[in-house]
């Protein structure tokens, strides 16, 4: 069986393609050979700044002869379908022969496919994959057609039998013949040389200065960077992203560490190392002691005469223009903070737009410093405190310093805040109210923090759903479903207890009230009394006052249905978001749908409390089996109802009880009942899964000894009213008609 050697040669790849263009040359070439008939034992793809390589061990050396059956039409058909027949199948009428079957004589053909040799398969799945390759963005050159990331040099591509022979698979691409040889590192080993198999070609070119496995190149890096920090007595700043970035553009690593000039040591380490990473690619180094950025790793692509010298004096000077220039935006922003309270800042925001149909930014911050006003004392935080951090959060946006760098948004906040004297806790809600930004990024726990970036979110959520910018399909270009899930671990994280209608249902009239809308007073009317009725009656004292003298002239306006339509909505995508949250912590969907359907779902505390009790409730055999009783007894009562179109539901008497198992059933209930409804008010979730644990063997007893459908109408109705005893008292946890199984 010959191995496959394949490695396309070209212009440096940028290094953010390598990776992924690795696996597409793999999973492209290996799923275009088992197509053709070629299976293979074993495949590997490499990448470097100049290459593209796949090895592929074990292939076939020709695909195999493959016979085909194929049915053709009845005998007597038309003339013109059995000749649209033998032109599918490649056959003459001689070809054919004739079968009986039940509907008569039928033509069948068989057709054989004789195997190809493994070198033919291979040029013409390597063209397809040439030619068709998903590069994000790709070029021509020249006068030829071919389009590749950068321009395209050379094609290596060989198979290697048992015996070690190599023969080139012939192929051409646009003026490139397919041979042997490759080159070796760009300065340390130009020259081109011939290779016959995957490790002849693994070890020529580690003699030629190229690290052919991007793990190794970043191995290596890491190694040396952090070594050479130890002897100093510094840290390298670790960051995987960079050093899997660094790790594409050379291939043959050379680490070298240089230093920051003084003058520059005093800025805020975050924005030394912003500007290292993102202008020059280089590591931060840091004392352990300080916290300081001091020293910076770079990575050259060869070795030279002086050991680096000169690649490090140029370095050293190009970062010293780019930290002159951090230098001057952050003394500048530090004047505007100190001496003028950031109000620059604010007032420059009226002019930033948010979004056309939701205002500026300058109105966005009024909507989220009103909202945090309102969180605040339900979070534990103090109201002043939580409107004053809303107001400035956003105000580092306009300062020269995020201009330049906008991922320190919030970072450079926070340090502003402190510098213009505001207090802690607003300075640390500068920073963190843009948290969680992920599934692993940490939520904030300070209670203003908490509030800030509650409201943040919900008035994005609120203000893209108002003029109906929803995610729909993998298409979310506002991040709204990362909103969500921030808003569900801040609440679940910090165990928030707030009743999410309450706060959609103000943000969605102030922005109504505020953006290019006002909604009529009587509406306004009508969502201040819907806002009340959600059992926080505060929400529509506070909405009320904040729009009262907007809502004169209105050219828009909103019905409580629309408004209890968007609440919904938008708390139904709250529910799909949280389902993908709890499925990872192993709670089923289901059973989240039946907690769901339970009055007080948008306390998402108490839906995961209670959804949380369900699912450990289920798992055991108490819970299946009680589960299982439910279901029967839902469904005789269902049936029962349909069929004499009445309700059974005006309670069942225990002087019509005739079985001892049918008055144990009345005693059990009439005990768990208090005890369940008493722990659900408590919210002891816990307590009332174990009560109705309690109702499992009465249940089951009842099944087995009674039947429900006897010929005494006045048994068989108070038997009836018993089932939906049970079935008011076990919806009373959650809808278990909603649990599969």
């Amino acid at each position: 069986m010959p191995d496959l050697l394949i490695e396309l040669f070209s212009e440096e790849i940028p290094a953010r393609m390598q990776s992924r263009a690795a696996e597409d040359l793999k999973t492209r070439m290996t799923d275009g050979l088992v197509e053709a008939g070629l299976t293979y034992a074993g495949a590997a793809a490499f990448s470097t700044p100049r290459r593209l390589m796949l090895a592929v061990e074990g292939l076939l050396a020709e695909s195999p002869t493959i016979r085909e059956e194929r049915k053709g039409p009845r005998t007597d058909a038309p003339e013109k379908a059995i000749e649209g027949f033998l032109r599918g199948a490649g056959v003459s009428r001689d070809d054919l022969e004739v079968r009986d079957e039940k509907k008569g004589q039928v033509y069948f053909a068989t057709i054989t496919k004789p195997g190809r040799a493994a070198a033919d398969i291979v040029a013409e799945v390597l063209e397809a994959t040439i030619r068709n390759f998903p590069w994000p963005k790709s070029m021509r050159w020249g006068a030829g057609s071919l389009r590749w990331v950068r321009p395209l040099h050379s094609i290596l591509c060989i198979l290697t039998d048992d015996a070690g022979e190599a023969q080139v698979v012939p192929l051409e691409i646009d003026g490139i013949k397919a041979g042997q040889t490759t080159r070796g590192h760009r300065f340390l080993a130009p020259d081109a040389f011939a290779v016959t198999s995957f490790d002849d070609y693994a070890a020529k070119l580690k003699r030629a200065s190229v690290v052919l496995d991007p793990a190794e190149r970043a191995d290596h890096i890491w190694q040396d960077a952090t070594n050479q920090a130890f002897a100093a007595g510094l840290e390298v700043v670790e960051d995987k992203g960079l050093l899997a970035e660094v790790a594409g553009l050379v291939e043959f690593p050379v680490v070298l560490m240089g230093t920051i000039d003084t003058e520059f040591l005093d800025l805020p380490p975050e924005v030394l190392q912003t500007s290292m990473k993102e202008h020059q690619k280089f590591f931060s180094v840091k004392n352990p002691k300080t916290g300081k950025i001091e020293r910076f790793i770079t990575v050259a692509n060869t070795r030279t005469a002086d050991h680096g010298a000169t690649i490090l004096a140029g370095n050293q000077k190009v970062l010293s223009a780019r930290l002159a220039d951090a230098k001057f935006f952050w003394e500048n922003d530090l004047r505007v903070a100190r001496d003028e309270q950031m109000k620059p800042w604010l007032e420059s925001l009226k002019n930033v737009t948010f979004h056309n149909k939701l205002g500026s930014q300058a109105e966005r911050i009024d909507r989220i410093a009103a909202l945090a006003r309102e969180i605040g004392p339900v979070v534990g935080a103090d109201a002043d405190l939580a409107e004053q951090a809303a107001r400035v959060a956003k105000a580092d946006l306009s300062s020269e310093m995020v201009y330049e760098f906008p991922e320190l948004q919030g970072l450079m906040g926070r340090y502003y805040a402190e510098v213009a004297g505001l207090p802690a806790e607003v300075a640390a809600a500068c920073e963190a109210h843009y948290s969680p930004l992920g599934p692993s990024d940490a939520v904030p726990t300070e209670p203003v923090s908490v509030a800030v970036a509650l409201a943040d979110k919900l008035d994005t959520l609120t203000g893209f759903w108002a003029i109906n910018e929803k995610p729909t399909g993998s298409k979310d270009p506002f991040a709204l479903r990362r909103a969500a899930l921030g808003v569900i671990r801040l609440v679940l994280d910090n165990a928030v207890r707030i009743h999410l209608a309450a706060p959609m249902t103000y943000a969605f009239g102030y922005i109504l009230s505020t953006s290019r809308h006002n909604v009529v007073l009587t509406q306004a009317s009508k969502i201040a009394n819907f806002a009340g009725n959600s059992g926080e009656p505060r929400w529509a004292i506070r909405f009320m006052e904040s729009v009262g003298s907007m809502l004169e002239k209105t050219d828009f306006s909103a019905s409580l249905d629309e408004v209890m339509t968007f609440n919904l909505d938008l708390l139904s995508f709250f529910h799909d978001r949280l389902k993908v949250y709890l499925r990872d912590q192993g709670i089923r969907h289901d059973v989240i749908d039946a907690c769901i359907a339970i009055e007080g779902n948008d306390d998402l505390t108490l839906l995961v409390k209670r959804a949380t009790a369900l699912s450990d409730f289920l798992k055991t055999e108490d819970g299946e089996n009680l589960l299982q009783g439910f279901k029967r007894a839902n469904n005789i009562l269902t049936q029962a109802e349909e069929k004499d179109g009445v309700e059974y539901s005006y309670g069942a008497d225990v002087k019509f009880a005739e079985t001892d198992v049918e008055k144990a059933l009345f005693v059990a209930l009439d005990a768990g009942e208090p005890a369940i409804t008493k722990a659900l008010e408590a919210e002891d979730f816990v307590g009332a899964m174990a009560a109705m644990a309690a109702l499992r063997a009465p249940i089951d007893g009842f099944f087995e000894g009674v039947q429900v459908n006897t010929d005494n109408d006045i048994i068989r109705r108070n038997r009836l009213n018993l089932l939906n005893r049970i079935r008011q008292i076990c919806l009373q946890a959650a809808d278990l008609t909603r649990i599969e199984g």
